[in-house]
């Protein structure tokens, strides 16, 4: 063989190689999904997602701060003495009079997970708490906008404050975008991350906090500090799997924290335990229920990318061994009603 052919044909082998590694790395790609499912058996991966969309999207995703543990609310101390729980438990079915406990928001391009998961789950605990009396929506867009000692609205933030506010502040009602429901419905639109869908296309650039408005839509009938719904107290919780399940089974859906790895975003079904892929950053949801599934226990939990990521917008994952650090961040609180 010549040199000149040589050369080439080493180019080629060069360049091959180069593909074949950015197929791998990039966590949308086929090669990669195939890889997920060829590691493990609990759970299944699929396309959630255009594999165009760069990684840095997801990053802008993960908007729990780094240091998000120093604004934990204080420990709940909890009684020793034994519950006798289910094996499996989902709120949903438990409250059903609670609707908005079977719904799925999307926070859209903005890092406002902690503000999500927080308004999430303190809507759900208004109703259950007020025996459904109570329903109402809080408003992510209020948290996000109004809340200073929370963090960086859309570039992040801290759970355990989010539950604070709720208690000093008050959150008024506010759902989806475009919704006109509530006093400030959320003002960042959804995009379309997915593979099929009819929304308009993500551009990749992270929406901007929205301004703190201290006055509701004006075809809402209630004025802006009338409309506040507040918490009574907020608490962490240890992250002993048995407190959580207890917690959870008594006042309703919690808060948590945990790390997302590339792999999660192709989740579609079965328990997620991480294999593959490095770190996203620290994410916000909202865990609703537990069971098992062929033997494996986990945390049934509600995330907020729409409900055509993932299986109808909720994954489950490995519980009791804090996972990807879900059991050491959890926070909750009890409504003012």
């Amino acid at each position: 063989m010549g040199i000149t052919n040589f050369a080439f044909t080493l180019s080629y082998t060069l360049l091959l190689f180069s593909l074949s590694s950015a197929a791998l790395s990039n966590p949308l790609s086929d090669e990669f999904i195939n890889e997920i499912n060829n590691a493990q058996s609990t759970w299944k991966a699929g396309r959630n997602f255009h594999e165009s969309i760069p990684r840095a999207y997801f990053e802008k995703l993960m908007g729990v701060l780094p240091d998000h543990k120093q604004y934990l609310p204080k420990l709940l101390e909890v009684d020793g003495e034994p519950t006798d729980l289910p094996v499996n438990f989902d709120a949903r079915k438990n409250w059903p009079n609670c609707p908005t406990i079977q719904e799925i928001r999307d926070q859209g391009s903005c890092g406002s997970c902690w503000a999500f998961g927080a308004v999430e789950a303190m809507s759900d605990r208004t109703c259950i708490h007020s025996n459904g009396k109570v329903n109402v929506h809080l408003s992510a867009d209020d948290l996000v906008s109004c809340c200073w000692t929370c963090g960086m609205g859309c570039n992040g933030g801290f759970p355990g404050a989010a539950w604070h506010y709720w208690v000093r502040k008050g959150i008024v009602s506010g759902g989806t975008y475009g919704s006109n429901q509530g006093c400030r419905p959320y003002e960042i639109p959804p995009c379309e991350h997915h593979v099929n869908g009819t929304r308009p296309s993500c551009n990749g650039e992270e929406s901007k906090t929205p301004k703190c408005k201290k006055e509701c839509e004006s075809s809402y009938p209630v004025a802006y500090s009338k409309d506040k719904k507040f918490g009574k107290t907020a608490y962490s919780l240890s992250s002993d799997q048995n407190g959580i399940q207890k917690e959870l089974y008594t006042n309703g859906p919690v808060e948590a924290a945990f790390t997302v790895y590339e792999d999660l975003l192709s989740y579609k079904s079965g328990v997620y335990q991480h294999v593959k892929g490095s770190a996203l950053g620290g994410h916000a949801i909202r865990i609703i229920g537990w069971g098992e599934e062929n033997g494996v226990p986990y945390w049934l939990i509600a995330n907020s990318w729409n409900f055509d990521w993932g299986d109808n917008g909720t994954f489950k994952i490995l519980r009791g061994k804090n996972h990807c650090g879900i059991e050491d961040s959890v926070v909750a609180g009890l409504p003012a009603v």
